[in-house]
């Protein structure tokens, strides 16, 4: 959520950065919303200081011995009027909370202003170890044979599309034998190299979320119809808290990102200075909803509901979390130069970014049948703005709490880097070469090979 302060000190300011998002802000209506906020905040104020006025002149006249029933009485009558005003000025920040959720966040001075995609800025692209970072627009050699797709090549080595819209429909995928371990090798390769030499913490955790979670990392309001919502059969066992206190029932819905589990992991906290910085990853499945676009996309792999994704969350001090947003990015690289896949990377224009982002890089990895550069991982940095939502704070040096930053970012979507890896990786004859950095994790297999 955007800081309320900013709005009133600086809404000009406000209003022209999101314009860069494009982005019309209704600064008719938050005026309108603000004026009467302060408007009931100050009547309410002036009658609790009158109520307290009041109640030291009764004090101080039954001290002395002397009549106070006509204190009394005006005092009586002022707690009706104080609910009534704390009612209405609840109800105001209601509202202008309410919408202020749905305002995306406000983009880094360095963001590129564009529309779309098509406005991304490239920043690298690297083309494997022979030929490394290039700065021209130079793509991969293309293979000696007709390259075939993922879903073509995967289908002889145990990618079965048919069975999962058997099981459950379009746009799920069930794998068997070889291709099945290849996917979970992915998975643990990327979870070692984050905890082993990057220095994030593996966690575990829920795939069901309650809807006051996805409000402190974003996706609710906004992104209701992009989520799987969870029906629980039965009676539901009342809840209670530590002191026995009940629970208010909440919806829930199953992740589209462990991004929301581990970054609120700090909701309502506040975070000793000194542990800073916390750095977070997990391997989950994802849901989404989302229809998507047409096309290519329908087929196979590249966008589906249920999917597989390392995540890395980093919880930093504001003044490091520019450099941490490009530390994550190296991290997300890491992966692709030791699968050997080539891979660019790309700064996202402030019409392409993520509702909760201030500043986004995407990696995107070569995918041959499709001669072109997929989004195989997003960095971004929402500074403050999860935080405030979450209530996430630290305690500075100076004793004071202040909002931390947040970071997230795919470290990788597994689901894709077996894409990229069968068809980077495929051969004339239909098998798919294992890259070396996987096969301890694949039992030394160095090669899946279709059955005969």
């Amino acid at each position: 959520m955007l800081d309320p302060v900013l709005l009133r000190k600086e809404l000009p300011l406000v209003i022209a950065a999101l314009k860069r998002r494009n982005v019309d802000f209704d600064e008719a209506r938050f005026n309108q919303l603000e004026a009467r906020r302060k408007d009931v905040q100050i009547q309410t104020e002036t009658l609790q200081a009158q109520r307290n006025a009041l109640a030291k002149q009764i004090g101080q006249l039954k001290s002395r011995g002397e009549d106070a029933s006509a204190v009394m009485a005006e005092s009586q009558a002022l707690p009706g009027k104080l609910k009534e005003l704390e009612e209405t000025l609840a109800g105001i920040r209601s509202e202008l909370d309410g919408w202020l959720m749905t305002i995306p966040n406000l983009p880094h001075s360095s963001v590129p202003e564009g529309k779309d995609s098509d406005d991304n800025v490239e920043v690298r692209r690297w083309l494997g170890v022979q030929a490394g970072y290039v700065t021209d627009q130079s793509e991969p050699p293309a293979k000696t044979f007709e390259t075939q797709d993922h879903v073509t090549v995967g289908e002889r080595l145990g990618l079965e599309f048919d069975t999962a819209v058997k099981l459950t429909g379009a746009r799920f995928s069930f794998m068997r034998g070889g291709m099945a371990r290849l996917h979970r090798a992915l998975a643990q390769f990327m979870l070692d190299l984050h905890t082993s030499e990057h220095g994030y913490t593996e966690c575990y955790t829920p795939y069901i979320v309650n809807s006051s979670t996805l409000l402190g990392t974003g996706q609710l309001p906004k992104f209701k119809d992009d989520m799987f919502w969870v029906t629980k059969g039965g009676e539901d066992e009342p809840q209670t808290d530590q002191q026995g206190r009940p629970i208010e029932k909440e919806d829930l819905y199953l992740i589209s990102t462990s991004e929301i589990t581990l970054t609120a992991t700090v909701k309502n906290e506040i975070v000793p200075g000194a542990s800073l910085p916390l750095r977070l990853t997990a391997h989950t499945p994802c849901f989404r909803s989302e229809a998507g676009s047409g096309g290519r996309d329908t087929r196979g792999m590249i966008r589906q509901h249920q999917f597989d994704k390392v995540e890395m969350v980093q919880i930093v001090h504001p003044d490091t979390s520019y450099d941490a947003l490009e530390q994550m990015v190296g991290h997300a690289e890491k992966v692709l130069q030791l699968l050997q896949l080539p891979y660019r990377v790309v700064q996202l224009c402030t019409g392409d970014m993520g509702f909760g982002a201030a500043k986004t890089y995407d990696l995107e990895v070569w995918i041959p049948a499709q001669n072109t550069w997929r989004e195989i991982s997003s960095v971004s940095n929402c500074e403050a703005f999860q935080a405030r939502r979450l209530q996430a704070r630290f305690r500075n040096e100076q004793g004071k709490t202040e909002y931390l930053h947040t970071l997230n970012g795919s470290g990788l979507a597994v689901g894709r880097t077996l894409v990229a890896l069968i068809e980077n990786y495929q051969q004339a004859d239909g098998s798919i070469e294992i890259p070396a950095a996987l096969r301890p994790y694949m039992g030394g297999v160095a090669r899946l090979t279709p059955a005969a």
